[in-house]
Parts: structure tokens; C-alpha cells; sequence
């Protein structure tokens, strides 16, 4: 549909730099087949067994920490919140060192909005890349998402202090992406790209991701990411790893498998419809329930590209809800 641009994009009326370009000309040839997950460690996340209290424990056959997350997924890339304060910070982040040091792996750093400006941010950057316990760490970063926040992070001022920083680590925004023009706004400014969430715009997220191919074929590095924290399945989670294979994203922010039980939320039916339309993606974890299918840091896309849309499967809520809600004052109402 987007190879054969039957949705009739004109990007050159949302970018006027690509001119008369159709999307066939700068997307990749064909989607991925498959992505790894990078597994986003938050401000609050254990990141080790010892870290979790007694009392916080849940036994729901998933991992629950960062090192056991690591061990049973054979995770690559990772995402690592920042609370821009340099105690806190650096403490937690030489923990993440140590658990990553035997591993093959790449790092983003989430600056969350939490920086008041880009000098501060600079001088957290210096001070931790001279810190002999994260300079291993230090190396395999390969970008900073959003350290200032969206209220300021486009300003003139902020972009003057990006362009007298010129070997700061390449830095993206996520928050600030909020119209269509930010992106192009942000690299003039100096950063280095943007990250596509499905939540942002299917339309724009495939025109900025054409911009930042044109650029990049020009000579500038820059860089599109994928970010969704807890997309869930069976539906919305499919559809943006369709966009992510589409735009050739090869690492996307992916942690709703840890922070729900797969789709044991959801009736047996529709988990068991989900395996088998796509049976790539998910898998029935040995308690029984459909989760995502996570070898060596990766999940399949062959199953969500064949199917229109990402979505094989059609649920119908509507039986569900209707047992749910029996002997009660609602009743079942007919589609439209």
C-alpha cells in the first residue's frame, strides 16, 4: 500500500525539500523480517533479584529485573532513564555497566525532560564519560533521547548551545516531536533526529522518516527510533511493529511484555487466535498463556507483514462483554 503509495502521500507538501519524491523512493526496498527489543530500564525498575522487596515479588513466570530479563531473553539493546541528578544517576548506571559488561550490546540514554538545559546536560555527559567505572558503558551509546524539556528544547538559546557542544553524542527528541515541522526544526537546531511512535501519526511518522533518509543521503547522521512503552497486543502492539518493519527501524523500544503478563488479560480465544495467525510473534509461555516470543534479543515480523494492516486475526469484543455484563441492566448492542 505505502511501496504503491495508494494513501496518496504528497510529501513534498509535508516536507518541501523531498519535492515530488514518493515514499517507494526513500523507504527501505522491504520490510524487516525481523527487530530486536530494547528493553527499557526505568527510574523505578529492580535490576537485580536483591533489588526487589520481599513484598514486591510477583510470581507470574516472567522476569521481573534487568538481570533476569537479560538472561531469559537474550536482550541487546537497552534503554536507560535518567533522573539528571549525578548521584543517583551515576550509582544506578555503573550497576547497569556491571550487568551489561559480558554482553554484546548497544544503549540509549532517556534524558525523560529532566535536564534544565543543555549546559547541565553537558556537563553530566563529561562528568560521566570520565568516570573510569561507566567508560566501558560510556562506549556503547549510541544516542540521547529528549534531555531538555519539550517546553524549552526547540528555542533558539538551547540550539546555540548545541551548536558550541560540537562532539556532544547525537541526541534525538521524542516529547518535542509534537507537530508536523519539529523534526525539521530540530535538525537545524542541531540534534540528530526523532523517534516514531505509531501514537504520533502513521502519515507523519513515514514523512519524517523519507527526511531523515534524504539527509542521511546527503551526508548528515541521523537517525530515526522506535519508542512505545507498553504497546500491548493482540491489536495496537502489531500495527506499530508493522510501522517499525516498514521504516526499517531495527531496535524498538519493547518492554510491555514485562509489565503484563502477556496476554493473559485478554479471553482464551483471542490468545489462542493470536497464536495462530501469529505464531512468529507469540508463543504459549509454560504457565499457558500467549506471550511475546523473545530469542536472542529479537521477535519475528514475517506473520505481521503478511497480514493487512499487522493484524491477522479480527476480535470481536462484544460476546465477551455481553457475558460479562449478564443479568445486568446493560444489554448487548448490534455493530453498526
Amino acid at each position: 500500500m505505502v511501496a504503491t503509495n495508494r494513501l496518496g502521500l504528497r510529501l513534498g507538501e509535508i516536507y518541501s525539500e523531498l519535492g515530488g519524491a514518493q515514499p517507494r523512493d526513500l523507504l527501505p526496498a522491504a520490510p524487516l523480517i525481523s527487530c530486536f527489543v530494547r528493553h527499557t530500564v526505568g527510574l523505578g525498575d529492580a535490576l537485580s533479584p536483591a533489588d526487589i522487596p520481599p513484598g514486591e515479588r510477583v510470581d507470574d513466570g516472567l522476569p521481573q529485573d534487568l538481570e533476569s530479563s537479560i538472561r531469559e531473553y537474550g536482550l541487546r539493546y537497552f534503554k536507560v532513564k535518567l533522573f539528571a541528578d549525578a548521584e543517583r544517576d551515576f550509582a544506578r548506571l555503573r550497576e547497569v555497566s556491571r550487568l551489561l559488561e559480558r554482553e554484546t550490546c548497544f544503549v540509549t540514554l532517556d534524558g525523560n525532560e529532566n535536564f534544565i538545559n543543555f549546559e547541565a546536560f553537558r556537563e553530566f555527559w563529561q562528568k560521566a564519560a570520565g568516570d573510569p567505572a561507566l567508560r566501558e558503558l560510556w562506549r556503547r551509546i549510541i544516542l540521547v533521547e529528549q534531555p531538555v524539556h519539550r517546553d524549552r528544547a526547540l528555542s533558539d538559546d538551547l540550539g546555540a548551545a548545541l551548536r558550541a557542544w560540537p562532539d556532544r553524542p547525537r541526541l534525538i527528541i521524542d516529547e518535542s516531536d509534537g507537530a508536523v515541522g519539529d523534526l525539521s526544526r530540530a535538525l537545524a537546531l542541531g540534534y540528530a533526529g526523532t523517534s516514531h511512535k505509531n501514537c504520533k501519526g502513521i502519515v507523519k511518522g513515514i514523512a519524517n522518516a523519507c527526511l531523515l533518509e534524504k539527509r542521511r543521503r546527503d551526508g548528515e547522521r541521523v537517525v530515526l527510533t522506535g519508542e512505545d512503552l507498553c504497546n500491548l497486543g493482540p491489536v495496537a502492539l502489531l500495527q506499530d511493529l508493522a510501522m517499525v518493519a516498514l521504516l526499517g527501524i531495527e531496535h524498538v523500544e519493547r518492554n510491555g511484555h514485562h509489565y503484563y503478563r502477556g496476554l493473559s488479560l485478554w479471553p482464551a480465544d483471542w490468545q489462542d487466535a493470536a497464536l495462530a495467525a501469529h505464531g512468529d510473534l507469540y508463543t504459549r509461555h509454560r504457565d499457558g498463556f500467549a506471550c511475546l516470543n523473545i530469542r536472542g534479543g529479537r521477535v519475528a515480523l514475517g506473520s505481521v507483514n503478511t497480514a493487512p494492516l499487522g493484524v491477522a486475526p479480527l476480535f470481536d469484543p462484544l460476546p465477551h462483554v455481553a457475558s460479562a455484563k449478564e443479568g445486568s441492566r446493560f444489554e448487548r448492542q448490534p455493530m453498526p
